[in-house]
């Protein structure tokens, strides 16, 4: 698509490449297991394979409607490609992003904040990289401090900590509309023992979800 102008918009040009590179990535991770199968001459046995993997991929199928759904009006088009291609999303690129629009206070659904979002999936994507390079070349060297039980109770602390300060800020703006998903993440988490740290991926677009639902009921009532 072409403006007035006759020449490719911002948005376009995201489109187009965010497929190129979802279709690269796709075709890398599928490549991946039949490299490894051949190059170790390891071919798996097809029956069993099929029947697991038919009984996953509902779920997947599931997660991936959902996430699609959920994190495509937070992240924007450009945010939302990088994100899908480079992982991560729910621990580090979306709260990087909703940061970043927010102190430039600027919404995902719009041109300055597509940019803004994405440029901060980039930059978060290049310093995990980098971290990630960085953690590899230390990693023996540092593992008798890092495997201390005093630098052991701070690690586990820093998700919450990350998720805390941002639930501050977004729970501060509409009281009313954060009670209902911080209740129904603690009754379900408190009193589900199969959730836990493994299953945030599929409980954050259900809890998106949920808040809407609940944001749309307090709207018909008055309430928002």
């Amino acid at each position: 698509m072409k403006n007035n102008n006759g020449t490719v918009t911002y948005l376009d040009s995201i489109h187009r490449y965010g497929r190129i590179w979802g279709i690269v990535l796709f075709v890398l991770i599928m490549a991946f297991p039949f490299a490894i199968a051949i190059i170790f001459d390891a071919k798996p046995e097809w029956g069993p394979l099929a029947r697991g993997t038919l009984a996953i991929l509902p779920m997947y199928w599931a997660v991936g409607i959902v996430e699609i759904l959920t994190y495509v009006p937070m992240l924007g088009a450009g945010g939302a490609y990088l994100s899908f291609v480079t992982g991560n999303i729910a621990n580090l690129k979306l709260p990087c992003a909703i940061d970043a629009m927010e102190r430039a206070n600027v919404k995902a659904s719009s041109e300055e904040g597509e940019i803004i979002s994405t440029i901060s999936i980039a930059v978060s994507s290049i310093v995990t990289t980098l971290i990630i390079i960085i953690g590899v070349i230390l990693i023996i060297p540092l593992s008798p401090i890092l495997s201390s039980e005093v630098l052991n109770a701070a690690f586990e602390q820093l998700l919450p900590a990350l998720f805390g300060g941002l639930a501050v800020v977004f729970i501060s703006k509409n009281l009313k509309l954060s009670v209902a998903p911080i209740v129904l993440m603690l009754v379900l988490f408190i009193f589900v023992p199969a959730l836990n740290a493994g299953t945030v991926g599929i409980m954050v677009p259900v809890g998106v979800v949920f808040t809407i639902v609940v944001a749309r009921i307090l709207y018909k009532k008055g309430m928002l």
